[in-house]
Formats: C-alpha cells, structure tokens, sequence
C-alpha cells in the first residue's frame, strides 16, 4: 500500500507536523529546561561559614608565594600573565609524558590568542616527574614553547593525585594570574571551542562573579564501598548525595570564584575525585553551579563542522583527532548556512541524547 502525501488527510496531517514539533521539543527543549532548572539563585548568605570563606577570598595575600615559588612549583613561568587585560585563561592539565598530546593541543585549539579582541592564554598544568631525565626533558619542553606550569603534586594515578594539581593550579593563578577575568580548567584529551565559550561569556548579563559554569552532575551518591580507595564514610559526608558540581573535562570560573575555592580546600577532606572536590569546595563558597549543555561532559561528540562550532568542547579526542578536526575546521572557515547549523544542531543534541539514555 503506498501513502502519497498529497492524499493525506487533514488529520493525517495534523498528526505528522505534531510529532515534527514534538520531536523539536524534546531535541532542543529539553535543554532549555535542563539549563533553566540548573541556574543558580543569588545567594543570601546567612551560614556562618560561607561568610567566612568568602571574607578571607576577598583578603587573601599570596605574596609569600611569589617569594618562595620554587617550592612549590618547578616550573613556575610566573610573567606569563603580564597583560593586564587578559580575559580567559585556560589551564590543560597533562601527565609529564603527555608531550605528543601537548603539541597537538598546541597545533589547534590552543593556537589562539585573541577571541572577538580580547587577549586569551592557554598553559599547561602539569604535576611532578619521577626521574631528573624525565624533568629535564619537560623543563627543555618549557623553555621552548613557554606555555608550561608545574607543581609539585603526587602521581595523577592516585585518587588525591588530580585534586592536588587542581589545588595547585588554582593557588598559582591567584599569585601569577590574578587579572585573568576568566579561568577555564580542562585536559589535553578534550577539543575546546575557544570562540564560542569567548563569545558565550562575553554576553553574560550580570557581572563576572560566582560562575562556575559546566556540564553540572546532580544527585551523583557518595562511594559507600568500603574497599574503594574513594570510600566517603557517611561519619565524614552524611548527605545522600553529593552537591551539584561541574564535570571535570572542562569548565569555567571566575576570579573570585578560585579564590573562594581555594580557601575552602583547606576544610575539605573528603576522598573524591577532582571535579567533586572542587564541588564540595564550592559548596562551602556558596558558589552555585551553573550548567550548560554544550559542555560534553566526559562524552565524545561526533564529528560534525557546524556541531564543534556550537559546541563548547568534546572530549575522548586523541592527536590525531585534534589534527583532523582542527585541519577540517579550518578548510570550512565559511559559516554555517541555516540548513547546516539546523543539521549540525540535530547531530549535536541526537548524539548527546543518545550517550544520555547508554548509561
């Protein structure tokens, strides 16, 4: 039996645009709820504990670092940031041996120093090495490109190996970076869309302070196995589940907010993961999340020239990927026509929906 659309009826034709809208609705919709539901209210803060973190961010005095940088950080580039007007800075944190990763970030997304004419910056992050060969290798690396940090932390296989380089990195931007506007934290294995988180934080309405902005993770249970080296005892975190916090490939907080966090890090003891502690710390700020979907999360988007320029980032990317995506992207340096985004859109959020319901 063949259905020719001219001979459809009104009703016929009632119920195929209603399911085009609804299919719209829950592809693009859903998003827009999610964010809605996800933004932060303005905070009154009455616990006295908030207060005091925000209070002691607000005067906190790293001068004694800069004085005694080689403690803490071997390789510390402290005049990287000499331009007062810098307005995003990103931070890629990278194992030592990384370098092949490196250099390919450093072909690519990295390969920008200006969004809509404001200065930006991308540096490395990198924690401690162990053996002289292998630190004498990274400080030759350093010397040559300049775009290197290191501090002193343990090895990135333990759990408190990531937090302390997180802590480090942030106490670093503080002391060496305080005019950077805009902190974006993330890993060597993620593309970032420069661009497009530039432009999207360009037109914030409100003024730069208390964003820590990513894909937010809500209701997420505390490690209750008591064989997990990330056991959480609930004697140490009662609460049912963890606060909402902004997954670890990628993010962006302002200036007080690393500072806020960082004060906070000297009460968190908790065993967990970088981006939950960084959570809790926020939590103790009375930094709300706030949550965009063009983050990818942990997730790996599929290629698609219109879907990375609206993207915020995709992770899962190897050298080789960041080669071919990048060289792609710059091949189709034209802008999307309509018919393209619109696809590219629907590529993006089918793609995403789909990770969503594999878990």
């Amino acid at each position: 039996m063949q259905c020719s659309p001219c001979k459809l009826r009104t009703h016929q034709w009632c119920f195929l645009l209603f399911n085009v809208l609804l299919f719209h609705a829950l592809l693009f919709g859903a998003d827009f709820v999610e964010e809605y539901l996800l933004q932060p209210t303005p905070g009154v803060y009455t616990d006295g504990m908030v207060v005091d973190v925000r209070e002691k961010a607000r005067k906190l005095d790293m001068s004694n670092v800069r004085e005694n940088v080689s403690l803490a950080y071997p390789i510390t580039n402290p005049d990287v940031c000499s331009n007062s007007d810098l307005f995003l800075l990103t931070l890629v944190f990278s194992s030592t041996a990384n370098i092949t990763q490196r250099d390919a970030v450093r072909r690519t997304w990295a390969n920008q120093t200006l969004i809509e004419g404001f200065p930006i910056r991308v540096l490395f992050f990198l924690g401690s090495t162990e053996t002289s060969v292998a630190q004498k290798a990274l400080m030759t690396e350093s010397d040559l490109h300049g775009d290197m940090v290191q501090g002193h932390a343990v090895s990135d296989s333990s759990l408190r190996g990531p937090t302390e380089k997180t802590v480090l990195a942030l106490r670093w931007v503080i002391a060496f970076c305080p005019v950077a506007r805009f902190v974006l934290l993330t890993k060597d294995s993620v593309f970032i869309n420069l661009p497009a988180i530039g432009g999207y934080l360009l037109g914030l309405h409100r003024h730069p302070e208390d964003l820590y902005l990513g894909r937010v993770i809500q209701r997420e249970s505390p490690d209750r196995d008591p064989n997990s080296p990330g056991f959480l005892p609930p004697a140490l975190y009662p609460d049912k589940y963890l606060p909402e916090y902004c997954e670890g490939t990628a993010y962006v907080v302002s200036q007080d907010v690393v500072r806020k966090v960082y004060v906070a890090s000297a009460a968190v003891r908790a065993p967990v993961p970088a981006d939950v502690f960084v959570g809790l710390c926020a939590q103790k700020a009375g930094v709300a999340p706030t949550h965009s979907s063009r983050f990818s999360g942990e997730k790996h988007i599929r290629y698609n020239a219109c879907c990375y320029r609206y993207q915020f980032s995709s992770a899962g990317m190897e050298s080789h990927g960041l080669d071919t995506v990048w060289a792609d992207l710059g091949q189709k340096d034209e802008q999307c026509s309509l018919l393209k985004t619109y696809y590219g859109l629907v590529t993006c959020k089918a793609l995403t929906y789909l990770d969503k319901l594999s878990f």
